[in-house]
């Protein structure tokens, strides 16, 4: 478990002691092509990891012009280690998949136990969601 978290970019800064610590917290999941993992509107439980495979993430319904394609080392659902609220979108399987879930309890148990490995992830964390705000700002520029 250990070395398929270390090709995950939110815990990259940990060292393997960190890392031991955090595979305890992760639970390994298996979805086949086409299996929805959360659904739209669902309450934020997890944040998923993609140890392999492709995950689709679109509105419901919409299938056919997905928001995002999630590969191997890709984070999805993130929002709910944050407020736990309801899902913005859906994501389904595009492929077979071996996925990785951190329950948002879990999350904040490390946060109590083991401040510092908690603190590394939340940063990684802010360091993705400013990679987005970016991505985001540079398309609103471009259709202007």
């Amino acid at each position: 478990m250990q070395s398929r978290l270390r090709d995950v970019a939110l815990f990259s800064t940990l060292s393997p002691r960190e890392l031991k610590v955090v595979s305890t917290l992760i639970h390994q999941r298996s979805a086949l092509a086409g299996e929805v993992i959360f659904d739209e509107g669902e309450e934020g439980q997890a944040i998923y990891f993609v140890f392999s495979g492709e995950i689709m993430i679109c509105h419901q319904g919409h299938a056919a012009s997905p928001i995002a394609m999630m590969g191997a080392g890709r984070i999805f659902g993130e929002l709910a280690l944050i407020d736990g609220g309801p899902r913005s979108a859906q994501a389904r399987a595009a492929k077979d998949c071996e996925l990785g879930v951190m329950f948002r309890g879990d999350f904040q148990n490390l946060m109590e136990s083991h401040a510092s490995i908690a603190t590394k992830i939340s940063f990684q964390l802010a360091r993705h969601y400013a990679g987005i705000i970016r991505m985001l700002a540079a398309s609103q520029r471009d259709t202007q």
